[in-house]
């Protein structure tokens, strides 16, 4: 079944989204973020395909908000969740680092999911209790040796709360940081161990639910700033601390806890 996915998602990218990638006009929607011709068309695309996969509710990021709400209550007992382009603002601009993000979910936890990226052909696959790949090969590629001190961080600032990015701004724990703008690819560059440490402010659902399987299932860890497990906060705007390390992410947590007790006081 993972491997039926990867080639329908790896197939409707190279038809629908690369054909436009730098051709495209794009708009923006209410909240402000970029939109485009090839989102709609690489969401439908899959809509029509994954359905014969598996005959189930498709909840896709390019839809109204009462249409997901209604198909997450729906779609308990199997839902497809895609995001057609992750990092639309990326596409539009030229930056190669977007994805095309699906997983198959139940009873609102991912089964099977993959992120790929159609400028790299990286595809990124797992399977819950079978492992996490990057074109078939196991996940993770490295580990960095050492603690937080030495990691490189990705951290999204515009979510993040205000003591927190204050704090990572004047004395970050970490040895560097970066943040690429795409966060479906964020959870599996963790998972590969190119980044080591992740924090992001709020995602929702499409954004976490195909990348978090695949860090998880590539021996990782992750949980939100106010929960220990990550999958008891609000599926709509759920943060995200990660890392691929048990002592980094132990350290991180350590560190984001002290600083929102800090600013609590």
């Amino acid at each position: 079944m993972l491997t039926q996915l990867g080639k329908i998602v790896r197939r409707v990218a190279q038809q629908e989204v690369m054909p436009r990638y730098l051709k495209v006009a794009h708009s923006r929607k209410s909240d402000g973020s970029l939109f485009t011709e090839a989102d709609l068309s690489c969401q439908n695309a899959l809509t029509d395909q994954l359905r014969h996969l598996i005959d189930c509710p498709v909840l896709g990021e390019e839809m109204t908000e009462a249409e997901q709400h209604a198909l997450w209550q729906a779609g308990q007992d199997g839902l497809w969740c895609i995001d057609p382009i992750d990092g639309t603002s990326n596409f539009v601009n030229g930056i190669p680092y977007f994805a095309v993000s699906v997983a198959f979910m139940r009873q609102g936890r991912s089964v099977f999911g993959v992120v790929y990226n159609p400028v790299t052909d990286e595809l990124f696959s797992a399977e819950r209790g079978q492992g996490a790949w990057l074109n078939n090969k196991p996940l993770p590629i490295s580990r960095r040796q050492g603690g937080l001190c030495h990691a490189l961080a990705s951290v999204e600032f515009k979510r993040a709360p205000p003591a927190i990015a204050a704090a990572i701004a004047t004395h970050p724990p970490f040895s560097s940081r970066r943040n690429f703008g795409a966060s479906t690819l964020d959870w599996c560059y963790v998972a590969t161990g190119r980044i080591d440490a992740y924090l992001h402010g709020g995602q929702k659902l499409w954004d976490y639910a195909a990348g978090s399987l695949i860090l998880e299932q590539a021996g990782g860890y992750c949980r939100t700033l106010t929960q220990t497990d990550f999958w008891a906060d609000d599926p709509w705007q759920r943060s995200v601390v990660a890392a691929l390390d048990q002592q980094v992410f132990q350290e991180w947590c350590d560190w984001l806890d002290n600083v929102q007790a800090a600013a609590a006081l």
